[in-house]
């Protein structure tokens, strides 16, 4: 028989491949240089084409249809944001927060408007390979944390928040709707939770995410956080693709707040 002293060398051996493989994979996911889908324009349906928003409630949510509404409406066209460029898109709520859904809705309108009137404008025939205006789904999770809840109690409604979000991501694929390829967020605690459910499902490949280079993450810092990173942005600013402030004091090279990069005014 092995002798206890053998036993335990092998114990450790193993063990410290298994943080090393570990420490290796977690480097991989959080790889910015990672490669992206490629896309060849809106034309060719097999292209990926799915955008996922997370809204918060109130501030959040106005910050982020702002944000929105000045990409759609850019007039530089090297830096609009054309709806048509995603044929699917996800909002995702926090249960109980209707107003948000509707404003979802309503955005929608507008732009799915915007880009048929533009198209019009400029005397473009619709094409048969033309997907349109695509597709949207508004679909509501678990809140992370309510206004003033208790510090104790927020570790059970992340979990939920995060089974919640696992929800989400699965059952789009489960319908047919790839996984998305990018996942906006601006500061709510649902919006981190959706990062790190992200983060976990590229970690183990669920799905084949990994493979196929899915959701990469971008984190708008809220305008109101001049010189201090809300605590969502503390827990994301090492781990999203982008991470981008709106004043210059929070620019990473000025207080090392991990990967922020100052943007100017977004909303």
């Amino acid at each position: 028989m092995p002798s206890a002293t053998s036993l335990l060398l092998t114990l450790l051996a193993l063990t410290t491949l298994t943080l090393y493989a570990t420490y290796r994979r977690a480097l991989f996911t959080l790889n910015t240089r990672r490669p992206k889908p490629l896309r060849h324009g809106r034309r060719n349906p097999k292209e990926p084409t799915h955008l996922l928003i997370v809204l918060g409630s109130g501030g959040h949510t106005a910050e982020m249809l702002a944000m929105l509404d000045r990409a759609v409406n850019e007039s530089d066209p090297l830096k609009r944001l054309d709806w048509r460029d995603y044929g699917h898109r996800t909002w995702v709520v926090g249960e109980g927060d209707t107003i948000s859904a509707a404003r979802a809705r309503e955005f929608e309108d507008m732009a799915t408007a915007l880009s048929s009137q533009e198209t019009l404008m400029a005397g473009k025939v619709k094409k048969a390979t033309d997907a349109g205006p695509g597709k949207f789904d508004v679909l509501k999770v678990p809140r992370a944390r309510a206004i003033h809840q208790p510090l104790s109690t927020t570790p059970v409604s992340a979990f939920k928040c995060f089974a919640g979000c696992w929800k989400v991501l699965t059952g789009q694929v489960a319908k047919g709707v790839d996984f998305p390829d990018l996942i906006l967020v601006n500061g709510p605690a649902t919006g981190a939770v959706m990062v790190y459910t992200s983060l976990v499902m590229r970690f183990f490949n669920v799905r084949g995410c990994v493979t196929s280079y899915k959701m990469r993450t971008i984190h708008v810092e809220s305008y109101a956080r001049v010189k201090k990173l809300s605590l969502s942005g503390r827990l994301l600013c090492y781990v999203t693709d982008k991470f981008l402030v709106q004043w210059p004091a929070l620019d990473a090279r000025r207080q090392g707040a991990g990967r922020a990069q100052f943007a100017g005014v977004l909303v």
